[in-house]
Formats: C-alpha cells, structure tokens, sequence
C-alpha cells in the first residue's frame, strides 16, 4: 500500500490500525458464512477504543480519530483486511455513511440525539431508500414512499428493501417523496426515524450472500408512520441533493474497505504459491500462476490509485468526486472481485472450501456490483457525462478534422 506523504499522525495511525487488526482483530473472526455476534462486536470496539483506532472517520468531538477524507483509503484499506475490522472500528456501512452525513448536514440537537450514539458504538443505523419494484432501487426518481404533512409533523407510507443493518438498529434515515410545501419544492426529503416507532416494522428478511454488514438487509414497512418536524434530516424536498452527500464518499468507502480484503486474498495467494510445490518446484515459480499474481498486483495498485485520485477530488470538489466516484465504484468492485477469485484459482481445491476464508470474501465483495448503484447503472452514467463533456467542448470551438484535434482558426 502506498505510504508516502502521509502526515505523521496519519501514518501512525495507519500502524496502529495495521497492528490492532492483525493482533487482535483476526483471531476473532467467525467461520466462513458466520456472522459476528454482538458480544465479541462490543469487546473488539472497547478494546479499538483502548487502542486509539476507534471511529476512524468521526470527528474528534465525537470520540473518533477525525481523519480527512484525503488520508481515509490508508486506513480503511487496513481495517477491510478483516472482514470484521469495519465493524471493530465502527468504520462499517451503513453506520460509516450516515455519521458522516449526519455530520454534515443535521441539526444540534440531531447530532446529539443520533450522531454522539452511533459515532460511540452505543446504537447501529440504517438508511431507507431501496424499494420493491416499480419503486426505487437504481433509479432513485422511481421513489414511491411518500410522507404528506400532518399537525405537528409529517405521516409517513411506503415499503422498503435491502435496508441494511436495519434488524437491531437504534433509527433509519428514511427517503420519502414529499409535496411542494410552504417554500419547499416537491421532491424527496430525508427523515429521522426511531425503529421504536409504532408506525415502522421491520419485516421479512433477505438471505443473502455476504455476512459482513450487522443487521441483515431485510424488508421495512411504514403506515401511518407519524414524525414531528424536528424529523426532517436537512431541508424538505432536498432529499436527492443530500443522498449524493451520502453516496459518493460511501461509495468510495466500500473501494477502501473491499481493497483491503483483496490484499488480505491476495496474502493468502502468495504464501500457498510459495509455500507449495507443483512439476518439481514453488507455485509461484509456474508461468501461469505468475500471470494471475501480476494480474492481481496490476489491479490492487490501479485500485489504490483511482481511489486516491477520487478522494483527493472529494476533499476540493464534492461535484466532481461524486463522478469520479462513480467510475472508482465500477473499477474496484470488478478488479476487486477478481484479485479474490485468482486467490481462489492459485488455491485450488482449498480455495472453494471452508478451510480458506477465500468463497466467503467472493460473496462479501459480489454485491459490490449492485449495491450503491448498478454497475450497469453507473456505466449509463459516465457514458453521458462523457459525451455531455465532448459536446460542451465542441460548442466551445474544439471540433475534429479526422482524427486530428483543430481549434477555431482551423488550425491542428
């Protein structure tokens, strides 16, 4: 991983998480398919409390370490080595996601309310925004949840899926499309709601793959879900605007995270090649297993650097970080993905066994393409950016002659 440039008290942080997931973190780890159980979750979260590696992202008043975005892949990367390391150091989505949101655009008093509890470990979040089809799921202006004003507060219908982290969790920020009121456009708002409250229910679950997100990812229902005012999570009908707050950076969380577990795959690869012997010498003295460890190298350092590329955009320009963040997701989620699937390949038999931990992080890291927008969706995506950019260039003087670029005056 690169380490150049890196503050001092970032740097020793990054060892400090380095040393704290290897020592005490791995050794904790359930068996492939498992989930952790919360008494362990508390003890390794009191015990990255004791080590200073608690809350990696939270700032400082809120008990956490306050690292700016530009330094968050360094860490991130040595908490994903676990699969379990997010959760130990309270870095995990969809936790991660709404800590820095809340941080971001809520009051005070929500701040204390539901920003001090999750950011100390004390309570687990969701956020409600995937819905059964026709509703919202890739396309978020399929949003058929809808709160309408009421004495006092706002009534909340609608049914959600895939919420994850929602079984056990303390609230949900819930997306709902709301109308035009006082000066308020009609659009989607985000609203703040307590799993106590009597007009949510958590329902069915969702079996799914993976195993790392606490809480599962089951269905959520909202009749006559009342609300009061102090709810509302930033300004009314300007859901859309904050979700994009929300998802670049998350989105590029999960790169951070996902590319740690690669480099943990990829560990386990190269001991078994070096360790075992195939035609008479070492598995990684073989042309082919060569290859698909210099394949795996190519795509964790491209990775890293996208990645690097997207955070430092965030850090100084939010607009253009969240497109970035975009071709960052599709990136990691595919070279991710393969990295671990060569470690299977260069493993054998082991690799698809309950012996290596290696089918379990396939599982982990394959939602990846579907979560947080499709890749598919987010290909569409860029496409149009591009082509939006091309065209805005064009207008703007620059038109080709071949396959040579000329200016106004014509000239190549």
């Amino acid at each position: 991983m690169t380490v150049t440039h890196l503050p001092p008290e970032i740097a020793e942080l990054r060892e400090r998480t380095r040393r704290f997931i290897r020592e005490v973190v791995i050794d904790a780890e359930p068996a492939p398919g498992e989930r952790l159980d919360r008494s362990t979750r508390d003890r390794l979260q009191a015990a990255a409390k004791e080590a200073g590696v608690f809350a990696p992202l939270v700032p400082k008043e809120y008990g956490g370490q306050g690292v700016s975005v530009a330094y968050w892949s360094p860490i991130l990367q040595e908490a994903g080595y676990s699969p379990i390391g997010p959760s130990a150091l309270n870095c995990m989505a969809p936790d991660e996601g709404n800590m820095h949101m809340l941080n971001l655009i809520a009051t005070e008093e929500q701040k204390k309310r539901y920003l001090a509890p999750l950011a100390a470990g004390d309570v687990r979040s969701c956020f409600g925004m995937t819905e059964p089809h026709p509703g919202a799921g890739s396309d978020p202006a399929a949003l058929r949840t809808r709160a309408v004003r009421a004495a006092g507060g706002w009534i909340i219908d609608g049914h959600k899926r895939f919420t994850s982290g929602a079984v056990g969790a303390g609230f949900c920020i819930v997306m709902a499309r709301t109308p035009a009121v006082d000066d308020a456009p009609e659009g989607a708002t985000m609203f703040l709601v307590d799993m106590t409250n009597p007009g949510l229910r958590v329902g069915e679950a969702i079996h799914t793959v993976d195993r790392s997100i606490d809480g599962g990812h089951p269905h959520l229902y909202l009749q006559d879900c009342f609300v009061p005012d102090e709810a509302v999570l930033g300004e009314v009908g300007l859901g859309f605007r904050y979700a994009q707050v929300r998802l670049g950076p998350a989105r590029l969380t999960h790169c951070m995270r996902w590319l740690g577990l690669a480099r943990r795959a990829h560990d386990i690869a190269l001991d078994r090649a070096g360790r075992r012997e195939l035609f008479g010498g070492p598995i990684d003295t073989l042309g082919l297993a060569q290859h698909l460890i210099a394949d795996s190298v190519i795509d964790i350092e491209t990775s890293d650097a996208i990645i690097t590329k997207t955070a430092a955009l965030l850090g100084g320009d939010p607009k253009a970080g969240s497109a970035m963040s975009s071709i960052a997701k599709v990136h990691c989620s595919e070279a991710i993905f393969r990295v671990i699937d060569r470690a299977v390949q260069i493993c054998g038999g082991d690799g698809v066994s309950d012996g290596l931990p290696l089918a379990q992080y396939l599982n982990e890291v394959r939602p990846f393409r579907i979560y947080d927008g499709s890749n598919e969706t987010h290909r569409w995506a860029i496409a149009r950016r591009a082509s939006a950019g091309r065209s805005a260039a064009v207008r703007d003087g620059e038109q080709y002659r071949g396959d040579a670029v000329v200016g106004r005056d014509g000239a190549a």
